[in-house]
């Protein structure tokens, strides 16, 4: 009986096995017919005759944002978002899957009527929610949207919705802070379309921060020779520690970007480039590394950012002084957020400045020293993971 029984096994096991070779050698035929080609002409552009769901997926996505300029309407102004997570639930409220929107914004859930694999499988109502990052808003008010798909028969993967969700934009919750010397008080003072919306008195040698009003575009700091106007953007505001002699009011500030070095996707930044000396920075395509959301979230402009390589300190200067005005910096990744970035300047061998500045792979830290005179600055951070610059202003 029980040789009967091992042999009956070992059949099924010789049957299965040559069951699956024969699966393999008809998909290896049929890859090789398809590679081949059709010899007959009459099908090169021939309507098509059969409208079934082919075995494909199609990807249904959500598409996520920066709102730049806050109104919550996707424009020109505004940059697609890496590494926002989005969820699917169906309509009984279950999780189906989660999904981070890739370099382009979108986050992408596999939908087919045929493929197993695919996280939308049949028609329904479906849930599709934002995850908003602490501190930040949904300044488009749509983070969680139902959608509806029905059955598509004649569509590529046999379902539809009835259109994909709408874009979600996010915008950060503004921060303003920084530091006072020792014996100098000042008044910072935040105002919006020519109104004062906000006064602050900044006691001397203390660190200083807070929250900044949504209508918010530019600060005002007057007392102890620290006087300095600077223009608010999207993004939170570091200034660092507070020093006298900023960038006169009439200073012609310029804005030094990456996108004219070269139109490759990864270039080391040369010497010459704005005509200052450039050492261990690279230029890069905002899309040229897959998965790295700090070189999408921190380009601002352009589609181009830099980045210290390798996560080794970066610098730039030159022998005749120069003013450094300001920077966007970003986390390289999200697996670096909170790196703390280490911001020195030098007027020849005097230090200057120094500040460490805490760093997103969601959005840039606006950090504005505005520093009169400079020749050298030296970007680094704690951790050694790479850093990411963007519009730099200098008085040239």
């Amino acid at each position: 009986m029980a040789d009967t029984i091992l042999v009956v096994l070992v059949s099924a096991f010789v049957l299965a096995g040559a069951g699956g070779l024969i699966a393999v050698a008809l998909r290896r035929r049929r890859k090789r017919r398809r590679a081949r080609g059709n010899p007959d002409p009459a099908g090169d552009y021939a309507p098509r005759a059969n409208w079934a769901p082919t075995s494909g997926k199609l990807n249904f996505s959500s598409f996520v944002y920066m709102d730049v300029d806050g109104d919550g309407v996707y424009g020109g102004a505004d940059r697609p978002m890496a590494g926002i997570v989005v969820r699917l639930h169906d309509e009984r409220g279950t999780f189906l899957a989660a999904a981070r929107s890739n370099g382009a914004g979108f986050a992408n859930f596999a939908m087919s009527a045929k493929r197993r694999s695919a996280v939308i499988q049949r028609p329904g109502l479906y849930r599709f929610s934002v995850s908003v990052p602490p501190g930040w808003r949904a300044s488009s008010a749509n983070a969680d949207q139902p959608v509806r798909l029905m059955e598509a028969p004649g569509s590529m993967v046999g379902l539809a919705g009835e259109g994909l969700p709408k874009p979600v934009g996010l915008a950060p919750g503004r921060t303003v802070s920084g530091g006072t010397p020792a014996g100098s008080g000042a008044t910072l003072s935040v105002m919006g379309k020519g109104q004062l919306l906000e006064s602050r008195a900044l006691s001397a040698d203390a660190a200083f921060r807070f929250p900044l009003d949504v209508d918010a575009d530019e600060i005002v700091v007057t007392g102890s020779g620290l006087d300095r106007r600077l223009k608010l953007s999207a993004y939170p505001v570091d200034f660092g520690r507070l020093s006298p002699g900023a960038p006169a009011p009439e200073a012609r500030l310029t804005t030094t970007g990456f996108d004219d070095i070269t139109p490759r996707g990864l270039y080391k930044v040369p010497s010459g480039h704005a005509g200052l000396d450039w050492r261990n920075l690279n230029a890069m395509s905002r899309d040229h590394t897959p998965n790295s959301e700090g070189y999408v979230n921190g380009n601002v402009s352009g589609a181009y950012i830099a980045y210290t390589s390798s996560g080794h300190p970066g610098e730039f200067g030159r022998a005749a002084p120069f003013g450094f005005h300001s920077v966007m910096l970003t986390a390289a990744w999200l697996t670096s957020e909170g790196e703390v970035a280490l911001v020195e300047s030098w007027l020849g061998g005097e230090l200057v400045a120094s500040d460490e500045v805490v760093l997103s792979a969601l959005a840039p830290v606006h950090y504005a020293p505005m520093l009169k005179a400079v020749t050298r600055v030296r970007l680094s951070t704690k951790h050694h993971w790479q850093m990411v610059l963007d519009d730099l202003v200098l008085v040239l």
